[in-house]
């Protein structure tokens, strides 16, 4: 059994904001792949489900953002887990908006949530980290988390998302870059086989040769007598 733990805050006011991408990503997951109903527990909504051979546990902390740890904790005992069969997912600042990382254990950057559950569980335990950009100065962090995302981000969003939703059979079963292979193929595909080419530059052609004119073999006297006919 395994815990994906997505980070968010609850509230239909906070749903579209940026530090809301993890709770996003475990709906979409849910949808896809036919877990059971939402359901209040452990200070949250859990989920539970089946991916490949491994049962799920889907868990959305309702404490709010800086107290996620509480619930963490908790599901995680009920179900005699160790940290280790924890995995994360949350908002990256300082990764680019639409880049996607896999993290196994290490600090929480500054991040509310990281930090709730370090103080819960200890720092090791799986995390999905999904950039979201960095708003340019510390000072304005908490606004641009807690703040929608803007309309130019929704393609790849939805894309993280629905790649997130494609591999995530992988990440339950230990195959990270199988995973992450998914999330590329959303955010980057391949380029068809179909796809039309550019046409080449056409090469100029080379200039007609000069034929060289025949050498003159005519005696001196025979060429005085052609000049005057």
């Amino acid at each position: 059994m395994k815990l994906f733990a997505g980070l968010g805050n609850p509230g239909a006011k906070y749903a579209g904001h940026r530090h809301n991408i993890g709770f996003m990503a475990l709906d979409g997951v849910a949808q896809d792949h036919g877990f059971g109903p939402w359901k209040s527990k452990f200070q949250g909504q859990v989920s539970e489900g089946r991916l490949g051979s491994e049962k799920i546990v889907l868990l959305k902390p309702t404490t709010f953002m800086n107290k996620s740890g509480q619930s963490v904790g908790e599901a995680m005992r009920f179900y005699k887990l160790d940290s280790t069969d924890v995995t994360v997912f949350h908002d990256e600042i300082d990764l680019a908006p639409g880049k996607l990382r896999c993290k196994a254990g290490g600090g929480h950057a500054g991040h509310n949530g990281l930090r709730s559950i370090h103080e819960h569980i200890g720092p090791h335990y799986d995390r999905v980290r999904m950039g979201v950009g960095h708003p340019g100065h510390k000072d304005r962090v908490p606004g641009y988390v807690l703040h929608d995302f803007a309309k130019a981000d929704q393609e790849w969003l939805d894309d993280m998302l629905r790649g997130i939703s494609d591999g995530i059979a992988h990440l339950a079963g230990g195959d990270t870059g199988r995973f992450l292979n998914a999330v590329s193929l959303r955010l980057a595909p391949a380029r068809s086989s179909t796809t039309t080419s550019k046409p080449k530059p056409v090469a100029k052609p080379e200039p007609a040769a000069v034929e060289p004119k025949p050498e003159d073999t005519r005696s001196a006297m025979q060429k005085l007598m052609d000049k005057f006919k």
